[in-house]
């Protein structure tokens, strides 16, 4: 049987197709490739290359040696392939619980709790222990689905680079059904808890953060740019379902929260995806970082920037006490020194830097709100009290 070429480049002969189904289930374990030419999406295996030249391996060969050269290929190129993974699932709740863990990518599900949490908290209104519980339950289920089934979407590339390499379905610890499984009834669970106990409005929000995380910022990753300002609103949503979660709507205040969320990813993930350039562009994600670097630079500053001034607007919503603009100035001018220093010299160094703190930047910059309004509660019920003397 004649090998089939399935890729041409430079004139070098590729694997034929059997052998490329083969290779494409023990990087992935996915759906076939090659839509367009033989049914299959080609995704993936164009990666599959020693020192720049394709590997021919021969349709006459046994499956045996096919597979181990393709092991081969795929450890050469700096891909951790499981090629038993069809038997190594896990089974067991002690097995299952970490990789669900990973799945949801538990610490961005963390950071999308504070947010939410946050929300809820600095809404107008009596805090209510047992809605709190359901919203904090609500948003982290939704959160755990969205994140589930974005890595489902994502394995043939998550195949390709060293920083997700190792996630969950690529390695095959558990099967694609078995996460979709997981996702579906996150999601299906996160909708449901928030509506029968929160309201209508809280649900949409979670169902549409879901819809749009998976299904438009996920798929935009590959074709332009834009991907970075929807993945910025699936980032503002939280704290707006937080607040909806405890006032039934919607206001200005919930919007400039919101706006905090949206201008803070900009210079966190333009930072963090400066240092990964050559992993997006190994995958074929379009990044500002990759694509368009000197806007890369110029956006994280803007964003900055633009942090301070809806910190000092959080006061006139009658969010925060006065106080908080002044003290939220060291934190915010701190982030858009660094973010001056990455925008005049971009380099691996001034990413970082800019990076690390702007994973401490929204605890402290919520820290400060919480702790200014209580500060300055205490000393307005203290005022109070001394003119009734």
């Amino acid at each position: 049987m004649a090998s089939v070429r399935l890729f041409r480049c430079k004139g070098v002969a590729c694997l034929p197709i059997h052998d490329i189904l083969k290779s494409y289930r023990a990087v992935s374990q996915w759906t076939p490739l090659c839509r367009s030419k033989y049914g299959f999406t080609p995704v993936g295996l164009n990666q599959l290359k020693v020192n720049k030249q394709f590997l021919r391996i021969s349709s006459s060969g046994n499956d045996k040696n096919n597979a181990n050269a393709i092991h081969a290929v795929n450890r050469d190129n700096g891909l951790r392939i499981h090629s038993d993974a069809t038997t190594n699932h896990a089974t067991t709740t002690d097995q299952l619980l970490p990789i669900y863990m990973q799945i949801s990518k538990i610490r961005l599900t963390g950071l999308v709790l504070i947010t939410s949490i946050g929300g809820y908290l600095l809404a107008p209104g009596d805090t209510i222990i047992s809605s709190l519980l359901c919203t904090s339950l609500g948003v982290g289920l939704s959160a755990c689905s969205a994140n589930a089934i974005n890595q489902w979407l994502e394995v043939p590339y998550d195949s390709q680079m060293a920083r997700t390499r190792n996630r969950v379905l690529v390695k095959g610890l558990i099967t694609p059904i078995h996460a979709m499984t997981f996702a579906a009834f996150t999601g299906i669970s996160s909708v449901s808890l928030l509506y029968f106990t929160t309201n209508p409005l809280t649900a949409s929000l979670a169902a549409f953060n879901i819809f749009l995380y998976t299904c438009m910022y996920t798929p935009s990753k590959r074709l332009g740019i834009g991907n970075t300002w929807l993945g910025a609103v699936v980032g503002a949503l939280p704290p707006l379902m937080g607040w909806a979660a405890k006032t039934g709507g919607i206001d200005i205040g919930a919007l400039v929260l919101a706006g905090i969320l949206y201008s803070w990813q900009f210079p966190h993930f333009n930072a963090l995806s400066w240092n990964l350039k050559a992993d997006y562009s190994r995958a074929g994600y379009r990044m500002m970082a990759v694509t368009h670097p000197e806007l890369c630079r110029r956006v994280s500053l803007r964003h900055t920037a633009a942090l301070t001034l809806l910190s000092c607007l959080l006061p006139i919503c009658h969010i925060t006490p006065w106080w908080f603009a002044l003290y939220s100035l060291p934190t915010n001018a701190w982030f858009t020194w660094l973010a001056w220093r990455f925008y005049k010299d971009a380099n691996n160094q001034s990413a970082r830097k800019l990076f690390r703190f702007s994973l401490y930047y929204l605890p402290l910059i919520i820290g400060t709100m919480f702790i200014s309004k209580l500060i300055h509660k205490n000393r307005s019920i203290e005022q109070e009290e001394n003119d009734g003397d």
